[in-house]
């Protein structure tokens, strides 16, 4: 009795090292791999355009957004050669804009008409679903838009979820994100990319 417990405890600790905790992808494990990869920790930079700019560029939902908060002011300008369409505005941060980006501009930023600015970060907030074939996997998962600063907050809604489907592959030391589009797998960046607001 005493040989066979001896044995059998020989035995789980010689199987223990084998097995880690990558070989199984769970929902936890995935969602460790996603959370932790360079490509979903990009913040989201904005680009803040002052000076001359097309009548598009001013129109657009970012710059109204902007505009509604009292950052920036547009005043009615001629079009310089090559900027369509008319009429053209220049833009100058009011007042009220220069606190709210006085310190989310970088002194080496200073002086130039596009000024990037990181306004929000990537949070997972749910794996939704594993479908395995083998060594591959696809991944689903939920994620939300975090503001950053008050910038951010304006310009990013962290109630919208996003859908996104990413490869994962079981290599001998466990399982791995894919960098790049794999057989019907696409990578995290083009799975973030190509997300869509889930309901």
């Amino acid at each position: 009795m005493r040989i066979l417990k001896a044995l059998l405890i020989t035995a789980l600790l010689c199987a223990d090292p084998a097995c880690s905790p990558r070989d199984f992808l769970t929902r936890r494990l995935a969602g460790d791999l996603i959370s932790a990869s360079d490509t979903f920790k990009v913040p989201q930079i904005f680009l803040l355009k002052t000076g001359i700019v097309s009548n598009k560029d001013f129109n657009s939902p970012d710059s109204l957004v902007l505009e509604r908060q009292g950052w920036i002011i547009g005043t009615q300008q001629k079009c310089p050669a090559g900027v369509d369409p008319p009429p053209c505005w220049d833009v100058v941060l009011s007042p009220h804009g220069v606190d709210a980006f006085r310190s989310l501009i970088s002194e080496s930023t200073h002086g130039g008409t596009q000024i990037p600015i990181k306004v929000a970060r990537r949070e997972l907030v749910d794996i939704t679903g594993i479908s395995k074939a083998g060594n591959f996997a696809d991944v689903e998962f939920l994620w939300h838009w975090v503001a950053m600063n008050e910038v951010g907050s304006a310009l990013y809604d962290s109630g919208v979820r996003y859908r996104s489907t990413v490869g994962f592959r079981n290599f001998d030391d466990g399982w791995r994100l894919q960098g790049e589009p794999l057989r019907n797998n696409q990578s995290l960046d083009e799975a973030l990319r190509n997300s869509q607001p889930a309901p």
